[in-house]
């Protein structure tokens, strides 16, 4: 008979866990309530890449409105635009030249503007006008740095350009122009302290240099009958061309023909603007101080005038 003993039984193992294949266990932890959230809110917002690529066909309103040049911001270039306004709408401003002292007759001023003042007593006048005389005419002005032009009838006159300052002498300027019939000069600070080009004036054949005189100028043209009853020393009336004489101080006529001095009591004579300037004997020179037609001194004309009253208007 066999003999049998109890043989102790030993602790069964725990047995593992099975997880099936297509489901792996994650490693990772769980994301929280706040990243999930995160999550679904991006995933509703479109990617940069979507955004570029997608293709936009703008309307009929984009396109035109694309057209159209874009322009400067209002409210940073909009008070230089307003100030650029004003300068454009501001007048050019013509400096003051000189004063009506003595006027027999009636004078005019054409202004830069286009404007036209009948001109009165104590009148001013200004750098840029275009003065004219009648048909008897005498007018004296006497201008800022004290000089004098006495006009005489049927004469035109445009001050160019005239700049006189007491403290700056090297800027000093007096630029006229005869445009026609004659005048009488006296020159002031201007072509005295500054240089021989400061004071000048043109005339239809030659540009006269003045260097502290009193000189006289004459254009007479058949056309316009300046001079019919006007005479020489030798009782000769002067034919086509501009006369002027000397009677302190020296004077230079230039043209495209030649340069001419003229010192006081001489005579000159300027046919054209090629035609070179020549000096002409006292029987044959023509003095610019007297009335034509009666020798009267242009003195004893404006006499008449230093009574008349002062007025001014302006036509339209």
């Amino acid at each position: 008979m066999a003999a049998c003993r109890s043989v102790p039984t030993r602790p069964r193992p725990r047995p593992l866990p099975v997880y099936p294949m297509w489901a792996p266990r994650s490693t990772t932890r769980p994301r929280s309530r706040t990243t999930s959230s995160r999550r679904s809110i991006s995933s509703r917002i479109p990617s940069k890449r979507r955004i570029v690529s997608r293709t936009i066909r703008p309307t009929g309103a984009a396109m035109k409105s694309a057209e159209k040049p874009r322009s400067a911001e209002p409210g940073r270039y909009g008070p230089l635009i307003a100030l650029l306004s004003v300068l454009l709408l501001v007048p050019a401003y013509a400096a003051q030249a000189g004063t009506v002292t003595q006027l027999a007759g009636v004078l005019t001023a054409r202004k830069l503007d286009g404007g036209v003042k009948i001109l009165g007593m104590q009148s001013l006048v200004d750098s840029g006008d275009t003065l004219a005389t009648g048909v008897n005419t005498y007018a004296r002005l006497k201008f800022s740095d004290g000089g004098e032009l006495t006009l005489r009838p049927n004469t035109q006159l445009r001050i160019d350009d005239y700049k006189f300052d007491q403290a700056k002498p090297q800027e000093d300027n007096a630029f006229f122009r005869l445009v026609k019939g004659g005048l009488r000069a006296v020159t002031g600070l201007v072509g005295k302290r500054s240089g021989v080009d400061s004071y000048r004036m043109a005339t239809p054949t030659a540009t006269i240099g003045i260097r502290g005189t009193n000189f006289g100028l004459l254009f007479c043209q058949k056309e316009e009958s300046d001079c019919d009853d006007y005479r020489n020393n030798a009782g000769v009336a002067p034919g086509d061309g501009l006369y002027l004489d000397v009677a302190e101080g020296r004077i230079t006529a230039s043209n495209e023909g030649g340069q001419q001095e003229y010192a006081a009591g001489q005579f000159g004579f300027v046919a054209t603007t090629t035609s070179p300037p020549i000096a002409l004997p006292p029987s044959s020179g023509v003095p610019i101080a007297t009335d034509k037609g009666t020798n009267k001194p242009i003195e004893s004309v404006l006499g008449n005038s230093v009574n008349q009253k002062d007025f001014e208007c302006t036509v339209d």
